[in-house]
């Protein structure tokens, strides 16, 4: 179709840019992306696709909004905050606000081995917005096996970084990381974060993304780029082919979509740990009324909160949990086991 006059004004200044121009603009309208993950990195890249027009977003996260993720999550507020409402659906609703002529797809879920055809498998582009490298590991996988283009974005403290990844073109992320790094990685918990790192990685990678949709493939870095914006450094390393003997793009072995060494993850910036072991449904008006006389208790149509002494449990319709004030896995199953069920 033509491009009609309030998608020509809304677009205009993107239009005038020659690297997208008018034809590319239509491109991005019929184009499709999946984005993993909608915490800091994830939030700043749909809102950044989301406002140059991309026209159908899938946005997976497993999580919900709390006060901490305000100062770095620029699609949320603070009533997503008081009302616990998971980040898929908060993003899409407020890109609804700005942009109701593309399609945006809130899954509130858990990227897994068991899930992933089913969410990835109808996009041609991935964007890494997770917090680990177990999830980032299964992306690339499943990109290597279907040859899915995807960019892996991080963003610690004042260090971020970000690499295409073009199945067969490139180096992927197992020709990098052969092992994920081990021991004192720092984490948002850890070392905190600067949200000016967190949008800066995402508008290098987001411009990355619009360089593929738009069939601008000769432009796309071939480099992992990193920088602090702390101490002023900048770095770049090759990554414009597979490295020999890479257990992925090369020998095809692909052990983190069969879930080997697959654990329960704690989560960013929380004392907790999410159980995705056990998958059924959930009544919420049922548990409620079987747990009030254990403790704290309230739930909205999208998570249940129940507060027992130090612990608190957030449940989602599909039995996914979240256990806060622990990092134990026993002490989370246990927990989950005597209040939810086996």
């Amino acid at each position: 179709m033509g491009i009609g006059l309030e998608f020509d004004e809304r677009y205009s200044r993107q239009v005038l840019f020659r690297g997208i121009g008018a034809s590319g603009q239509e491109k991005l309208n019929s184009a499709r992306a999946v984005i993993v993950g909608c915490g800091a990195t994830g939030s700043a890249l749909a809102s950044l696709l989301a406002r140059s027009g991309v026209g159908t977003l899938r946005i997976i996260d497993r999580d919900y909004v709390e006060v901490s993720n305000l100062q770095r999550q620029t699609l949320f507020d603070e009533a997503d905050a008081a009302e616990s409402v998971p980040k898929a659906i908060a993003a899409a609703r407020q890109i609804a606000k700005f942009n109701s002529q593309i399609a945006v797809e809130p899954q509130v879920a858990d990227l897994t081995p068991a899930n992933i055809d089913s969410l990835l498998a109808d996009f041609p582009l991935i964007l890494d917005g997770t917090d680990n490298f177990e999830t980032r590991y299964l992306i690339n996988d499943f990109a290597v096996k279907n040859s899915r283009a995807w960019i892996y974005t991080a963003a610690v403290g004042s260090y971020g970084v970000t690499m295409n990844i073009l199945p067969g073109q490139t180096a992927c992320l197992a020709c990098v990381f052969p092992e994920a790094p081990q021991g004192t990685s720092e984490t948002c918990d850890t070392a905190g974060i600067l949200n000016s790192v967190v949008n800066a990685a995402a508008s290098i990678a987001a411009t990355e993304a619009l360089k593929f949709l738009v069939g601008a493939e000769r432009q796309l870095r071939r480099t992992l780029l990193s920088f602090d914006f702390w101490t002023n450094q900048w770095a770049e390393i090759a990554a414009d082919k597979p490295r020999p003997g890479c257990r992925a793009c090369q020998r095809n072995e692909f052990p983190h979509l069969q879930g080997e060494g697959r654990p329960p993850i704690t989560l960013c910036g929380r004392n907790s740990v999410q159980i995705h072991e056990r998958q059924r449904p959930i009544n919420f008006e049922q548990i409620s009324e079987r747990l009030k006389s254990h403790g704290s208790v309230k739930h909205n149509a999208f998570v249940l909160k129940f507060q027992k002494d130090s612990y608190e449990m957030i449940l989602f319709p599909d039995g996914r949990a979240i256990i806060k004030g622990t990092t134990d896995t026993a002490t989370a199953r246990s927990l989950y086991a005597r209040y939810v069920g086996n």
